[in-house]
């Protein structure tokens, strides 16, 4: 019987750990003719008592695994060692807050049955939540989608299925700061989409603050787009064009054709000029530097070069 992996990342999870539980019950039951459910609970450096009661979930059922970070993480360090925990011929990752509708898997399940190789849950917005929030979030797809080098969907989430092969292309990664979403998007493979409302949490607080959101946010940018290091470059060159072409105006305004329109430009007005255009070449330089940079960057995170879904060798067809 094939297994599938269901990593559930908890932080201060306490009271929902046994709820979720009691909900992927009710879900091993129904897909229990085909597949078996294992279920890897990864606490990420808890502060309350959650780790007894996954401890106590495992000494129960025997299909209830655990990896307990040694302190706190982040969710998509902790999402990353429940996939490289996994064995199952495919995985399932679910929020521990209950936001994410535990019934929906069998539904990723069929999906994956009729070929998909990735099925990615999709937020609907139910217009619940700050407002505030809910604009950054906005804004932060439309400028992600603009520079980085994958189309990331908005509303995507971590609420979704990976085929094996993909598991196991998620796990050459050696990024440290990641958005696991955005690597997974990266590989590419068959995808199909499923879309729910968010529910209200389970109970306990948010383990995510704004200025956690910001930094995946900035984390976010800078490994899925070398932009942010161009902009000096870019800069540069705008300030430089615009300077040089005031700078050639003045110089044949000013000392070829003598001011004949009276515009009399004065020396520290020139000199504002020139400081400019300096300015200009100097972040022109920078952005120059900036390519390097991003050379190095690009060999340091050692991504593969391409990625594979089926391959027929050379040698077979010689056989």
């Amino acid at each position: 019987m094939r297994i599938i992996s269901i990593i559930v990342p908890v932080y201060n999870e306490e009271e929902n750990i046994s709820l979720l539980y009691d909900k992927l019950a009710g879900v091993r039951q129904e897909i229990r003719e085909k597949y078996e459910l294992e279920v890897i609970f990864v606490n990420d450096g808890s502060t309350d008592s959650g780790q007894d009661v996954i401890s106590s979930l495992a000494d129960s059922d025997e299909r209830v695994k655990f990896v307990e970070l040694s302190r706190n993480f982040g969710k998509e360090v902790a999402l990353t060692a429940g996939i490289n925990s996994c064995r199952g011929a495919a995985c399932i990752m679910i929020d521990g807050d209950l936001q994410h509708p535990a019934e929906l898997i069998p539904e990723f399940i069929r999906k994956w049955e009729d070929g998909a190789e990735t099925v990615i849950g999709i937020r609907e917005d139910n217009h619940s939540g700050a407002t505030i929030k809910r604009a950054g979030s906005s804004l932060f797809y439309k400028i992600i989608n603009r520079i980085a080098s994958v189309n990331i969907i908005p509303g995507a989430t971590d609420f979704r299925l990976l085929d094996r092969i993909v598991i196991d292309e998620f796990n050459k990664f050696t990024e440290r700061n990641r958005i696991s979403r955005g690597l997974m998007d990266w590989l590419g493979f068959k995808r199909e989409y499923i879309h729910f409302k968010v529910r209200e949490r389970g109970r306990g607080e948010p383990g995510y603050s704004f200025f956690k959101l910001l930094r995946l946010a900035m984390n976010s940018f800078v490994s899925l787009s070398l932009f942010p290091l161009k902009i000096a470059g870019y800069l540069g060159l705008l300030i430089t064009s615009v300077s040089g072409i005031m700078g050639l105006f003045i110089f044949i305004e000013n000392f070829i054709l003598k001011d004949p329109m009276k515009l009399s430009f004065s020396g520290p007005a020139m000199l504002a000029v020139f400081i400019m255009f300096l300015v200009g070449i100097i972040l022109s330089c920078l952005g120059l530097m900036a390519l390097y940079i991003a050379s190095i960057h690009a060999e340091v995170v050692n991504r593969p070069l391409y990625v594979v879904r089926k391959r027929k060798d050379v040698e077979e067809n010689k056989r």
